[in-house]
């Protein structure tokens, strides 16, 4: 179950980068709603980062939270900001989610 909610948070954290890219492209109250979105991501994100650290190792959930966060938040910069997919950002990508499998596959 940590490792689901490890998922989650990540996931989380990807949506809290996404809505800080949506808020500069935004103005006025549409701005102010996407910063709104950033602090209850942000808020779910930490808290279930916390919770999943009191059963996994720190360093372990630590380096997996981020590499979700930084996978999916280079994924959403090239699917919704248009971002390029250049040859070397999706080998290293590719190198960031062999990374985070393998500390799942050599963590207890």
């Amino acid at each position: 179950m940590n490792w689901i909610l490890l998922i989650i948070a990540g996931l989380f954290e990807v949506a809290f980068a996404a809505c800080l890219g949506k808020a500069k492209e935004a103005t006025g109250i549409e701005a102010t709603y996407w910063y709104a979105g950033f602090l209850i991501c942000l808020a779910i994100s930490m808290l279930l980062l916390v919770k999943v650290t009191q059963q996994l190792p720190i360093g372990t959930a630590y380096a997996v939270w981020t590499g979700i966060g930084a996978v999916g938040t280079v994924l959403v910069g090239i699917v919704l900001f248009k971002e390029p997919a250049t040859f070397w950002r999706m080998f290293f990508l590719t190198t960031l989610i062999a990374s985070i499998v393998g500390l799942k596959v050599v963590s207890n």
